[in-house]
């Protein structure tokens, strides 16, 4: 069988110019990438082999080898894992499989200065064109008599064909770039491993002159005692484990001892992971059985609300001989997820408490993923309650739930917010005029799981949730300003009442009702949902999804003390009603809609409306 040519899919050319022409500052990165394949890949096969012992026959002792050629100018990265066939080379090295990849690499320039981007997104084996000019890899899959060559110089596309591979395993052959050569050199190469790679838990073995050495610790890092391990091998770790270039924002380390016994080594990175909202909603934490690698695909040891965090278990009490299939709703794997959740939480809050300002860069990161618990996770909805944070209209910070109770104003019976896809927007609806000339504090809330999860918990220290989109504000419980008190007293123009009886029986067909507003102060109108109907925001993010078809019917709000509403209701008693009452009702519905975001029912109509009224204005 000849060698095929392929085209790289178009995100894997985009990373590979992106990588090609980044100036990192320590290009040594891109071994400690491939040893970690390599070491992955020792682990998958360990695992099979528990139930297909044939797979590593005459061969079960796991090592990476390293191999500088001076000569030839390459440095061979080598393991005797569980290797790739042709269909494994192709979709494995030529495609990334991982939703949300074309949108994350569009925003990212070429002339990145540096890879903490790349970062977010795992740039694993292409690290290696940082210092290749062309990389070769041959491979054999494990159980297969029929070995593979992959060959590439990252410039668009690349070969696969047959070869001739004595052993099962991977060998990466990296043609190095000019000026390159430090990678040749054994001592450099010592250094590297053991800053970002001493822990890897099978041996790495410099080639020299046919002599091999081990040039790392070769033990697992989690089975160490905490007081052994220094900051900088935890953070090569957390690189190592979740194929990161961002340092660890938390750093969990503890070992479970009683009825079950583990061991969990686990990090919350310090940038957000580009497919952190990937419908799978799948986590990268690792299970392992005493010190033996079964999956990174296990539901039930993390729940889905806290996929962000990266790390490994290691139990000592699952079977080695467990299945895949059979780790679900495993007890003893329950009582891991349990007592995991609870000192993940528990360090959070810790956090949260001695470190606000560091919380808030955590939260700003990860709080739309915990929310997600609020709704899932009953059990933890009391612990996570007062670990959310949100902005609101009392300032630029962020603020807990305990702190909006403990400011709450006199008179004032409910937690109030407002929901929108951003925050500077909200601040400016003029649903929020009321609230803010009473001072009383309402909740920005700019994540789609916001719609969610408040239905569920309904309630925080008795204090019910209520949207100032919805019904009415209650704000006359709430104690007024005394300039506000004053003017509320006052009474009404003459002929209000009639007005919004005109503008109730003019837009009859189009809104639920008309009436006056206690929460406007500066504009007309507003539109709100009747109480018990759904909230304006959840219902337009429901028909933007297409889950939802029909429009319900707002009310319209009218603030009975702007100048414009007293003109109108005095020119109806004056003149009655006629054309350019209808209009103006109209046309302040439309306003409504416009300053809610809505697109407007009828462009023609409103721009036919508004030239009427102007020209009406003008000749006056």
């Amino acid at each position: 069988m000849a060698s095929e040519t392929h085209g790289f899919q178009a995100e894997v050319s985009r990373l590979l110019d992106i990588v090609a022409h980044s100036i990192y500052s320590d290009k040594a990165v891109f071994l400690r990438e491939l040893i970690s394949n390599a070491s992955d890949a020792c682990d998958r096969l360990r695992y099979l082999a528990l139930t297909q012992a044939e797979l590593t026959a005459g061969d079960a002792e796991f090592a990476v080898r390293l191999i500088p050629d001076k000569k030839a100018k390459t440095l061979t990265v080598a393991d005797n894992g569980i290797g790739m066939n042709r269909d494994d080379l192709i979709a494995n090295l030529g495609t990334i499989a991982r939703s949300g990849t074309a949108a994350f690499l569009e925003e990212m320039s070429s002339e990145a200065k540096d890879l903490s981007l790349i970062g977010q997104f795992g740039v694993g084996f292409y690290a290696a064109f940082m210092v290749a000019e062309r990389v070769e890899v041959l491979s054999r899959k494990a159980g297969e008599s029929e070995g593979w060559r992959w060959e590439s110089a990252g410039k668009g596309e690349f070969s696969v064909g047959p070869a001739e591979v004595a052993a099962r395993g991977t060998t990466i052959i990296l043609h190095l770039r000019k000026g390159e050569e430090e990678y040749l050199e054994a001592d450099r190469l010592r250094r590297i491993v053991t800053t970002h790679s001493d822990h890897v838990g099978l041996p790495i073995k410099l080639v020299e002159d046919g002599k091999e050495t081990v040039v790392n610790a070769a033990s697992a890092l989690w089975t160490r005692a905490k007081s052994e391990i220094t900051p900088t091998q935890y953070t090569e770790f957390y690189h190592h484990v979740a194929h990161a270039f961002d340092d660890p924002w938390l750093t969990l380390h503890f070992r479970a001892e009683g009825k079950i016994e583990y061991t969990a080594l686990v990090f919350v990175p310090a940038t957000k992971p580009f497919d952190l909202f990937h419908p799978d909603r799948k986590h990268a934490l690792k299970l392992y059985v005493r010190r033996v690698f079964i999956t990174d695909d296990c539901e039930d040891v993390l729940p889905a609300w806290l996929r962000f965090l990266r790390g490994i278990v290691d139990s000592e009490d699952l079977p080695l001989s467990l299945s895949r299939e059979m780790l679900q709703h495993n007890p003893l794997l329950a009582k891991i997820r349990t007592g995991l959740v609870k000192r993940v939480l528990s360090e959070l809050e810790k956090k949260a408490e001695k470190a606000p300002e560091d919380y808030a860069k955590f939260w700003d990161n990860f709080g739309a993923v915990l929310k997600e618990g609020l709704y899932e996770d009953t059990d933890q909805r009391d612990k996570l309650l007062g670990l959310v944070r949100f902005r609101s209209t009392a300032g630029d910070g962020l603020v807990s739930l305990s702190d909006y109770v403990a400011r709450m104003k006199s008179g004032q019976n409910a937690i109030y917010y407002i929901s929108g896809e951003a925050g500077d927007t909200l601040t400016r609806s003029p649903q929020l005029e009321g609230f803010r000339a009473r001072g009383v504090e309402v909740l920005l809330l700019t994540d789609p799981v916001d719609e969610f999860w408040i239905p569920s918990v309904t309630q925080f220290k008795d204090k019910p949730f209520k949207s100032v989109t919805r019904g009415g504000a209650d704000l006359d419980k709430v104690e007024a300003p005394a300039g506000e008190a004053e003017k509320a007293k006052e009474p009404q123009a003459a002929g209000i009442d009639s007005l919004i009886a005109l503008f109730r029986l003019t837009l009859k067909d189009t809104v639920k009702d008309v009436r006056s507003s206690e929460r406007l102060t500066d504009s007309p109108v507003c539109l709100v949902a009747a109480e018990g109907d759904m909230d304006i925001h959840l219902e337009r993010m429901l028909r933007q999804h297409r889950q939802l078809d029909t429009v319900a019917k707002r009310v319209l709000e009218v603030n009975p003390r702007h100048p414009l509403i007293e003109t109108l209701a005095k020119r109806l008693t004056e003149q009655g009603s006629g054309e350019e009452i209808a209009d103006a009702a109209w046309l302040l519905l439309d306003q409504a809609r416009i300053l809610d975001g809505e697109r407007l029912a009828d462009p023609a109509a409103f721009a036919r409306r508004l030239s009427s009224l102007l020209g009406r204005a003008l000749a006056a």
